[in-house]
């Protein structure tokens, strides 16, 4: 079985990003965790699109990964030490017996919460470099994937990198060698997860 890691909204909200880390899940690098508060956080906070499409890309995503929920942590929220706004994650995760957390707030988890619950919190930079590590044929695939799907204007690789290295600058570091010497126009055409 997966690794699995709990996704806090803030990376899910950016579009690349998130897609990435959906792709990942869907090759099965890792196992992916969110809650129903996650998801409505992430619907409250996507930029640039109206409430319907907010409301059916976060559908889109609870039924491309229906076993993703995390239910029953609500009475642990209280008991949480970590930053208030964060504590249903940190109790999300606890619930879920999950090892990590990713998120792009690290301050929100200082390691005196988490290590009473043995749970890390990850930037999502060290978790794409982590899965590239671990898993690097899906990883490369994933981004080659995103690359080909890009089409409404087609995006260069060099093009994707410059605006991932904002999110991910050691990930696009890491990959940007094996994706510059692949042939990314075969995945053109294959179905996204969300």
């Amino acid at each position: 079985m997966p690794f699995p890691a709990f996704l806090d909204a803030c990376v899910l909200v950016p579009a690349r990003l998130s897609d990435l880390l959906l792709r990942l899940a869907e090759a099965d690098t890792y196992r992916l965790l969110w809650s129903e508060q996650v998801l409505q956080e992430v619907e409250r906070n996507l930029p640039k699109v109206t409430a319907d499409k907010a409301r059916k890309r976060v559908d889109a995503m609870r039924a491309a990964f229906p076993d993703a929920m995390v239910t029953g942590y609500e009475p642990l929220i209280n008991g949480m030490t970590n930053h208030p706004k964060d504590r249903h994650v940190l109790a999300a995760a606890v619930r879920a017996n999950t090892e990590v957390i990713v998120t792009a707030n690290l301050k929100d988890f200082p390691a005196e919460a988490l290590t009473p619950y043995d749970i890390d919190a990850v930037h999502p930079d060290d978790f794409l470099m982590d899965q590239l590590d671990l898993y690097p044929e899906q990883t490369v695939t994933c981004v080659l994937e995103m690359l080909a799907d890009c089409n409404h204007p087609p995006i260069t690789a060099e093009s994707f990198m410059a605006r991932f290295s904002g999110v991910a600058p050691g990930f696009v570091a890491e990959v940007r060698t094996p994706l510059l010497q692949a042939d990314w126009s075969a995945h053109r055409g294959r179905p996204r997860p969300v």
